[in-house]
């Protein structure tokens, strides 16, 4: 059975770090680009943060830009997003999705549309409040 499982959110204080997993089953994440997306309530979902299947080339939002770390273990079949400083506006739903690389599915210059990923795994919230 193909899937992908995210997790790691939890209740953090303003500054404080969270991991997100994002493991893949029933298929192997190598050869595939990944996104994390986030959804905080009353607010459109956006992508954060992307990694490529080949070169390793990563993308991040502004929002983000120096906070967050996405990174593979292809022998683990699982991508991590390390939350560093985080603050309560990161506060949201976290998503990760995979999809194939092709013209629409490249990180280059920003991160794939949700509508063009082939594979989401189910939500795991992150809460940063004091």
């Amino acid at each position: 059975q193909v899937q992908l499982v995210g997790s790691g959110g939890g209740l953090v204080q303003p500054g404080g770090s969270l991991r997100l997993s994002c493991a893949a089953s029933g298929f192997t994440l190598d050869y595939y680009v990944i996104v994390w997306f986030r959804q905080a309530p009353g607010k459109e979902r956006e992508g954060v943060s992307c990694i490529s299947s080949s070169d390793g080339s990563t993308y991040y939002a502004d929002s983000v830009k120096g906070r967050f770390t996405i990174s593979r273990d292809n022998a683990k079949n699982t991508v991590f997003l390390q939350m560093n400083s985080l603050k309560p506006e990161d506060t949201a739903v976290y998503y990760c999705a995979a999809a194939i690389p092709y013209y629409e599915v490249t990180v280059v210059g920003g991160c794939p549309r949700w509508g063009v990923m082939d594979y989401w795994g189910k939500g795991t919230l992150v809460t940063v409040s004091s």
